[in-house]
């Protein structure tokens, strides 16, 4: 099976006349085909993707080629894509298909990257472990009996499995960093509002932003660089200025001031091996001459219940909008106008997505708001400027991304606690609006990769990428 590592290599293929992008779609849409079982796409654009190809083929020869020329992507099915499917893994947006282009895709497409399909994900983005889809489970392609993580599981599968080079998901509470952990590649939450939110299908909208998977920070940087910015769709969307993200990724023997959360090591549920390899991380760190210190953040027992009750009520609201009556799925079985709303709904929503949207209508209702909605808000911020605090006097915290590695389909599906707490580790970085990324950090028994997520400051990607590209040559 053909593998593109980077796209650095496909340019040079590119300019010496040995790679066409028409071969190039063509070794995608092969690896594609091979690979159909871990049902990672939901839909492949193979014609239009041969016809971008030629186009981007002709813009290379006569030089007026974009950035991302020769980049092969997918986009996690809740981005809108003008004249696709978008149904965000749900049956009540059975057969819609999205009018317009979301920002951040159109701003791919206008730097020549060639979108191949679109990514299977848990329904409205719903999940830690891709089980949730109305489209069926996505499969880990190092071990097809383990989740690949969620909700982005097919996004980043596609990548693992070298059906693209890049893949755009979505990350509300960890959906792009956990499953980049569960399949050993690189997982990028942004900062809140660098990345339009324009053409993503809402979960939590004080929570969620457009995260990158990818196999090398060069490439992840890239796509961000060209991704973020203003956009007069978005009016939460940052206006500060882009930096040349992939032109900035050395340290130049820079020492940084780094901090690990002790209660992060010693919590229940953590496995040995995900605890050693962090330990050996940090001991890397030391010996390289980088000062690392553990910090207390006694808040971490509340940022997991914060979070559920503030998505979950965000989540009741922002899916009132899908009743059936203006799109997508109806039910045939409505006599009366109230009939249509309960049926279509109770019939259109999968079981996960009707929990979160009890839960959260549960917290907004007039004798729980103040106890849990208003509390949570309240506990939100301390949690932000404690969070704050540490990267006030430290360049970076670095925890593991996931308490365990790749666990088996059907071993926490009956028990929604246990499968939320895959979260545990990449919520802070959520409730706290900061960046952060997930990178490999070796392997555990059966093979299975292992994450170390690293959180930055406010719009310090520039250094978190630099610092993620040592990390992993320090690996």
């Amino acid at each position: 099976m053909k593998t593109y590592t980077s796209l650095n290599l496909i340019k040079q293929g590119l300019k010496n006349g040995t790679l066409t992008c028409t071969q190039l779609v063509e070794d995608y849409l092969t690896n594609i085909q091979k690979k159909q079982h871990l049902n990672a796409l939901v839909e492949v654009y193979a014609d239009e993707a041969k016809q971008a190809a030629k186009e981007v083929d002709a813009k290379i020869a006569n030089g007026t080629a974009g950035k991302l020329a020769g980049m092969v992507i997918t986009l996690k099915d809740v981005l809108c894509h003008k004249d696709h499917g978008l149904q965000a893994g749900s049956q009540i947006l059975k057969d819609f298909q999205s009018q317009f282009n979301g920002t951040a895709v159109q701003k791919l497409i206008d730097e020549d990257a060639i979108i191949i399909g679109r990514n299977n994900c848990d329904e409205f983005a719903m999940g830690s472990s891709n089980e949730n889809s109305s489209f069926g489970n996505v499969l880990n392609d190092i071990d097809n009996e383990r989740v690949p993580g969620g909700s982005s599981g097919g996004s980043a599968v596609a990548v693992q499995a070298d059906m693209c080079l890049i893949s755009l998901g979505s990350d509300t509470g960890g959906s792009v960093r956990q499953p980049a952990a569960f399949c050993g590649i690189i997982g990028l939450k942004p900062t809140y509002s660098r990345i339009s939110r324009h053409g993503l299908i809402a979960y939590g909208s004080s929570f969620d932003c457009i995260g990158i998977f990818g196999k090398g920070t060069e490439d992840v940087a890239l796509v961000l660089e060209v991704i973020s910015g203003g956009d007069e769709f978005d009016s939460t969307v940052s206006h500060l200025p882009v930096p040349e993200y992939s032109k900035n990724l050395s340290l130049n023997d820079k020492k940084f001031k780094v901090a690990y959360i002790k209660e992060t090591l010693t919590s229940e549920g953590l496995d040995q091996e995900i605890k050693d390899s962090i330990e050996h991380q940090i001991a890397e760190l030391k010996e390289n001459g980088h000062i690392v210190e553990a910090v207390d953040f006694p808040l971490l027992d509340y940022i997991l219940p914060t979070y559920y009750i503030l998505t979950t009520a965000e989540a009741s609201s922002n899916l009132s909008r899908f009743d059936g009556v203006k799109y997508g799925y109806r039910s045939p079985n409505a006599h009366s106008l109230e009939s249509m709303y309960k049926k279509s709904r109770s019939e259109g929503f999968g079981e996960e997505v009707k929990r979160r949207i009890m839960l959260g209508t549960f917290v907004l209702s007039a004798s729980y708001y103040d106890a849990y909605y208003n509390k949570a808000q309240k506990v939100r911020r301390l949690i932000r400027d404690a969070s704050k605090e540490i990267l006030n006097k430290y360049d970076f915290i670095i925890t593991p991304t996931t308490p365990t590695t790749a666990f088996k389909f059907g071993e926490h599906s009956t028990d929604p606690l246990s499968m939320y707490l895959a979260d545990l580790y990449t919520v802070q970085a959520s409730v706290s609006g900061l960046p952060a990324i997930s990178i490999p950090a070796g392997k555990g028994k059966g093979n299975l990769p292992i994450g170390i997520q690293v959180i930055a400051d406010d719009f310090e990607e520039e250094k978190l990428l630099a610092f993620s590209e040592y990390l992993l040559k320090l690996n």
